[in-house]
């Protein structure tokens, strides 16, 4: 069996150094990999790293503040409504195929990092999803049979939104979805190899200690695998591009009463297997 090994990224935000999780130690993956990124995974990164990990040396990581455990990709394709808890606690239909919508690759941050608040933002709310990374280019696949094959690896993104913005100001739903900040990602990549099913994880969050959200990967309208097939019939998916595949129900903008993020609060995410993050929220 493969030895269990995770991907990340330690040191100041635009400086980071790639490392590698395995057996309790910290690995320095620099001389196997200048950063997680799309030429990392497009030439096969993930194999290098797998065939290396008993030459790398070990990371000191103390102290070190840690960022998305990839860099900036080229896009984020979010899904929406792809819970059917979600689409029915917000009062919105089944869809019939994907909603599919766009997220500014830039908003992109570390897991622990803060979240910032919009200016004039009354209904920031959160999100939480399995992220997957694209490992090799998908266009036009033929089947949904052929898609998991195409995953780089899996980690827990927070799909931060703005429902004011996203749903009251136009119906563009990327002004809710694009503001700086919005997508804390990681804090490790797991390579696919090491998932056994994606529809089979619990993702849960809390805000200030209080659960919010607490669903399965199971309850997808649209497996991991429909939604790669599915895209890729519409743009063709590159290494190192993120998916957001959806999130289950408990958000603010279904539960009436419940206060949306406000500055100081705290908000904890988990995905089983995929590890844990923390984000304050922060006045822009």
């Amino acid at each position: 069996m493969t030895e269990l090994f995770t991907l990340a990224r330690l040191g100041a935000a635009g400086r980071e150094v790639p490392v590698v999780r395995s057996g309790g130690r910290l690995l320095d993956a620099r001389s196997v990999a200048s950063d997680f990124d799309a030429a990392f995974f497009a030439g096969g990164g993930i194999n290098r790293i797998r065939d290396a990990l008993g030459e790398l040396p070990e990371f000191d990581g103390d102290g070190q503040r840690v960022g998305a455990p990839i860099a900036r990709p080229g896009k984020i394709v979010c899904i929406g409504l792809n819970y059917r808890d979600h689409a029915e606690e917000t009062g919105a239909a089944l869809p019939a195929e994907p909603v599919v919508f766009m997220k500014d690759p830039s908003t992109m941050v570390g897991p622990f990092d803060d979240v910032l608040i919009p200016r004039g933002s009354t209904k920031t709310d959160w999100e939480v999803e399995l992220g997957v990374v694209i490992g090799t280019t998908a266009r036009y696949l033929g089947s949904p049979d052929d898609a998991l094959g195409h995953v780089g690896g899996y980690a827990v993104s927070h799909d931060v939104s703005e429902r004011e913005f996203q749903l009251e100001r136009g119906g563009q739903w990327d002004k809710g979805k694009s503001c700086e900040t919005f997508n804390p990602f990681g804090p490790d990549l797991v390579p696919a190899e090491h998932v056994d099913d994606p529809q089979r994880l619990g993702l849960r969050l809390w805000v200030n200690g209080e659960s919010r959200q607490d669903g399965s990967t199971g309850n997808m309208l649209f497996s991991v695998a429909h939604v790669i097939w599915y895209l890729s019939q519409f743009m063709v998916l590159h290494p190192g591009e993120v998916i957001n595949t959806g999130t289950p129900a408990g958000v603010a903008l279904g539960l009436p009463g419940t206060p949306y993020l406000r500055e100081g609060d705290t908000v904890e995410l988990e995905i089983d297997g995929l590890g844990r993050a923390s984000q304050r929220m922060v006045q822009a």
